[in-house]
C-alpha cells in the first residue's frame, strides 16, 4: 500500500505513535509518506520504504497567523497526486482531518486516497469539545472514511461528545518490543543515576497541566520520606519551570534529575523501579505502556484510559485522581516489598508484550486499511 501519514512532529503521544506505525509499516514493505511541518520526534534515522515531505507555511504580512491547514492541505495534494497514496492516515482530528477533506477535493488526476483519522485524546475531549471548535470536529470525522481511538475510553467519550455517523474502530497503542523490554542493549547503568541501596521512580510527560506533574512531586516526596528514592522526569513543558519550583521549595533537588525531551527513553526507563503517571485526563497513556513494557510497575488513575492499559493490584496501581497520599502509600508497599515488587515488574512486562506489541498491533491497523480500501 501507499500511505500518507500526518501528526504533530513533536514530543507527545500521538506524534510518536503515528511515528511508529509509519516505521513499522515500511518494514512490512509499505510506501509510507510522513507530511508535517517538521521531521516527527522519533523519526531519527533514514529507512527503506519511508519518506518524509515538510509543509512549508506563508509568512505574508496580511495573515496574522500562517495558514497552516491550507498550507498542509495543498501539500497533502501534491503528495497524494505524485505517488498516488492509496490512504491518507491522519492522526488528531484538527486540523489535520480538515485537511485532508480539503485535500481530497484537489485531486483529480487519479482516485482520491481514503481517508482515516485516528483520535488520541484531547483532540476530542479538549480542543474538539471547545465550542468554536465543535462543528468543524464533527465534520471532519464524519468526513472520513475510517475512524479510529486509541482505547475504548476514548471511543465511548467521542461517541457521547459528537455522536458520529460512522462506527468507531478501537485499535490501541502500541510499543516496538524490540526496543523496550526490561535491561534492553542500550540501556543506562543503575549506578549513574542512584546508589545501590536507592529505588529509582521515572515520570515521562509533556508537562501541561492535565498531567498532573505536582501530583507527581507531591507522591515522590511522601515516598521518598520513607524509601531512599530518586526521581527522574523526563519532558519537557508549560510546568516544567513549576515543577522546578517546587522542588526546590520542597528541598528536593539533589534527588531529581531533569532529562528534558528524550527520544530514546527505552534506554533510561529499565532503570526505574517504579512510574508514576497520576493524570487528570488520559485517552490511552502510551508513557505508562513504554515503561511496563520495559518491566516497570505504574502508578495511574482511575476513570482514565489506563483502565485498558494497568491491571490493579497486578502490574500496577489505579488509584483515584489527586489522591497523593494513597498514591504513594501503594508505591511505598510495593517498593519495600522485594517478592511482590518482582513479580509486578514480571507482569509488567508480559502483560504488555501479550496485549500491546508491535506485530498484534500494526497487523489491526493493515487490516483496517484493507476494509476501508475494499470493503
Amino acid at each position: 500500500m501507499k500511505i500518507g501519514i500526518t501528526c504533530y512532529p513533536v514530543a507527545g503521544g500521538s506524534g510518536i505513535v503515528a511515528t511508529e506505525l509509519g516505521q513499522q509499516l515500511a518494514n512490512r514493505g509499505h510506501q509510507v509518506h510522513f507530511i508535517s511541518y517538521a521531521i516527527p520526534f522519533r523519526l531519527d534515522r533514514y529507512q527503506k520504504n519511508l519518506f518524509f515531505h515538510g509543509v512549508e507555511t506563508t509568512a505574508y504580512p496580511l495573515f496574522k497567523h500562517p495558514p497552516y491547514a491550507l498550507t498542509l492541505a495543498a501539500k497533502m495534494a501534491d503528495v497524494a497526486r505524485n505517488y498516488e497514496l492509496e490512504i491518507l492516515h491522519v492522526h488528531y482530528a484538527i486540523p489535520h482531518a480538515t485537511s485532508a477533506f480539503l485535500a481530497r477535493q484537489l485531486i483529480n488526476s487519479y482516485a482520491p486516497p481514503k481517508i482515516i483519522t485516528t483520535l488520541h485524546g484531547t483532540d476530542i475531549t479538549l480542543v474538539g469539545s471547545d465550542p468554536s471548535f465543535f462543528d468543524i470536529t464533527r465534520f471532519s470525522i464524519n468526513t472520513s472514511d475510517g475512524i479510529t481511538a486509541v482505547s475504548k475510553y476514548l471511543a465511548d467519550e467521542t461517541r457521547e461528545i459528537f455522536n458520529p455517523d460512522k462506527p468507531i474502530q478501537v485499535i490501541h497503542n502500541f510499543f516496538d518490543d524490540d526496543r523496550f523490554k526490561p535491561n534492553g542493549g542500550d540501556c543506562c547503568k543503575r549506578k549513574e543515576f542512584a546508589a545501590d541501596d536507592e529505588f529509582i521512580i521515572g515520570h515521562i510527560s509533556n508537562f501541561r497541566p492535565v498531567k498532573r506533574t505536582i501530583d507527581v512531586i507531591e507522591i515522590f516526596e511522601k515516598i521518598a520520606e520513607k524509601v531512599p528514592a530518586r526521581l527522574l522526569l523526563i519532558g519537557e513543558g508549560p510546568e516544567t519551570i513549576l515543577a522546578r519550583r517546587q522542588i526546590n521549595k520542597k528541598n528536593l533537588g539533589d534527588r531529581v534529575i531533569f532529562f528534558g525531551n528524550q527520544s530514546r527513553v527505552e534506554a533510561v526507563l529499565p532503570v526505574c523501579d517504579l512510574f508514576l503517571l497520576p493524570s487528570e485526563e488520559e485517552s490511552f497513556g502510551l508513557a505508562a505502556l513504554e515503561a511496563l513494557a520495559c518491566g516497570v510497575p505504574v502508578i495511574g488513575t482511575l476513570k482514565t484510559g489506563l483502565v485498558e492499559v494497568i491491571e490493579h493490584n497486578v502490574n500496577g496501581f489505579l488509584l483515584p485522581i489527586g489522591h497523593t497520599t494513597d498514591m504513594a502509600e501503594a508505591g511505598i508497599a510495593l517498593l519495600t516489598d522485594k517478592n511482590r515488587l518482582n513479580v509486578f515488574k514480571q507482569n509488567a512486562y508480559s502483560l504488555a508484550r501479550e496485549r500491546f506489541g508491535k506485530d498484534k498491533i500494526v497487523t489491526e491497523y493493515e487490516n483496517y486499511y484493507q476494509e476501508i480500501l475494499y470493503g
